[in-house]
C-alpha cells in the first residue's frame, strides 16, 4: 500500500501563503496520479487539484491562477502552493494517490489550513 503524509498546513491571514506537502512511501511515486482535496465541516469534500503520471495539471476553478500542484518524483513528494489565500479556502486538506483503474484508494491524515479575513 501506499502511505501518505501531509505538512505545511497552518494559520495565515487572507492574502498569505503556505506551501503543503506530501510524502509518500511504499510505492513506486511516479506511477501514481496525485491529488489534492479539501473538506470543509458538514460540505462535501471536492478536489483541488490533480497532476498525472506526466505532470499535467488540473485545478479547480475556485483556485485557478491562485494554486500550482507540483511533484518531485526523486523525493516523492507531493505539493500545493498556495498563493493570494482567501478566507473560503479554510479546509483541513488532504492529499490522495491513484493508480489508473484504481482511483483514489490512498488518503493521507489531512492538514488543517485556516485562513482569516
Amino acid at each position: 500500500q501506499v502511505q501518505l503524509v501531509e505538512s505545511g498546513g497552518g494559520l495565515v491571514q487572507a492574502g498569505g501563503s503556505l506551501r503543503l506537502s506530501c510524502a509518500a512511501s511504499g510505492r513506486t511515486f511516479s506511477n501514481y496520479a496525485m491529488a489534492w482535496f479539501r473538506q470543509v465541516k458538514g460540505k462535501q469534500r471536492e478536489l483541488v487539484a490533480r497532476i498525472n503520471s506526466g505532470s499535467t495539471t488540473t485545478y479547480a476553478d475556485s483556485v485557478k491562477g491562485r494554486f500550482t500542484i507540483s511533484r518531485d518524483n526523486v523525493k516523492n513528494t507531493l505539493y500545493l502552493q498556495m498563493d493570494s489565500l482567501k478566507p473560503e479556502d479554510t479546509a483541513v486538506y488532504y492529499c490522495a494517490a491513484d493508480l489508473r483503474g484504481r482511483g483514489y484508494d490512498y488518503w493521507g491524515q489531512g492538514t488543517q489550513v485556516t485562513v482569516s479575513s
